[in-house]
């Protein structure tokens, strides 16, 4: 059986991160997966897509273990969920995808949740005066209010990564098969890179 080609890009928020991957999967014809994991998760589990929307890459926001049932990791109880069978839904998914082929994964700690596989692991970063400048205009606000925005998302998916994967390795150069900053080369050609690396390192066939 053929090797699936899988790639793991983590991101600084506003580094183009999600660009770069959907560069990488129309140039190689393979499928991106962000948002649409919180849809096939929701899918799986039975349970609102809304509740994976509102505590995407976020911890903590669910910690009411008073309220819901289930221990860390456990299976999926009644109608109440916390974190952490929201993270086991959707780790579930990320490895079902990863069987059944060629897939490129966006955040969501997927390096780690694929961690016993042969995986591209890529991280996206980009100068803070470069992120405020693309997430400003993407956003029609202020540097200010980007800055503030870029330092808060950053955070939360730090606090995420490391929090459900045991360590304080988000975004830490030896954690990942790559980093690349994107705005030296822009989307296409870091893409292209990345490709050129990857066939280099033997992770893309």
């Amino acid at each position: 059986m053929d090797k699936h080609v899988i790639i793991n890009v983590g991101r600084q928020f506003g580094s183009g991160g999600k660009s770069v991957a959907t560069a990488l999967g129309k140039i190689l014809g393979i499928p991106v997966y962000d948002n649409e994991l919180i849809t096939k998760a929701a899918e799986q589990s039975g349970f609102s897509a809304s509740l994976f929307e509102q505590n995407d890459e976020k911890k903590s926001l669910l910690r009411m273990g008073g309220i819901f049932n289930g221990n860390r990791f456990g299976g999926y109880t009644g109608t109440a969920i916390n974190e952490d069978e929201l993270f086991k839904v959707q780790s579930d998914v990320i490895r079902k995808i990863a069987d059944e082929g060629d897939a490129i994964f966006v955040g969501r700690a997927s390096d780690y949740v694929l961690r016993d596989r042969e995986c591209l692991d890529v991280f996206i970063t980009a100068p803070l005066e470069e992120r405020m400048k693309r997430v400003s205009e993407r956003m029609s606000i202020s540097l200010e209010e980007a800055e503030t925005l870029i330092r808060k998302k950053d955070k939360g998916r730090k606090d995420f990564y490391d929090f459900f994967t045991f360590g304080d390795n988000w975004g830490v150069a030896s954690n990942y098969d790559l980093c690349i900053d994107s705005s030296k080369l822009g989307t296409e050609k870091t893409a292209e890179f990345i490709i050129e690396f990857g066939r280099s390192s033997g992770l893309i066939g």
